[in-house]
């Protein structure tokens, strides 16, 4: 057996889509996957990105990013509703992301997300904050 970094390609995401699935399928859990990405575009120029992937019962954020000259203009907080809109009332109970200290904590529960846990470093910029809201 042979372990080595590789780039993802349409094999390895085959494999991984199946197996997955089939895991979910095995343990009786409906998977209910899906990826996400909602881009906010100011005359065609990106101003923000929002991705994350919805599976079993949950939505998880990965990453929001808005771009330098748009900071501060409510974009994320559109980006963010967006995915909540899109996923109220198709069988997923919460919404769950996280984020460093120097990034968004206020943002986030401005929002309306909870703090379940702050994964507390020793540079605080670097504590992970871990937040969820129900839809």
């Amino acid at each position: 057996m042979e372990i080595k970094r590789v780039t993802a390609d349409d094999r390895i995401c085959e494999f991984i889509d199946v197996e997955f699935s089939d895991y979910a399928t095995e343990c009786n859990v409906e998977l209910n996957f899906e990826e996400f990405c909602f881009v906010a575009e100011d005359n065609g120029n990106i101003a923000g990105v929002i991705i994350g992937r919805a599976y079993y019962n949950e939505v998880h954020i990965g990453d929001l990013i808005i771009g330098k000259g748009y900071r501060r203009d409510g974009i994320g907080s559109k980006l963010v509703a967006a995915v909540e809109e899109a996923y109220k009332g198709k069988g997923y109970e919460k919404i769950a992301l996280t984020t460093f200290g120097f990034q968004a904590p206020e943002f986030y529960k401005k929002l309306g997300y909870e703090l379940e846990f702050v994964r507390e470093d020793k540079n605080p910029k670097l504590s992970k904050y871990f937040y969820l809201k129900k839809i």
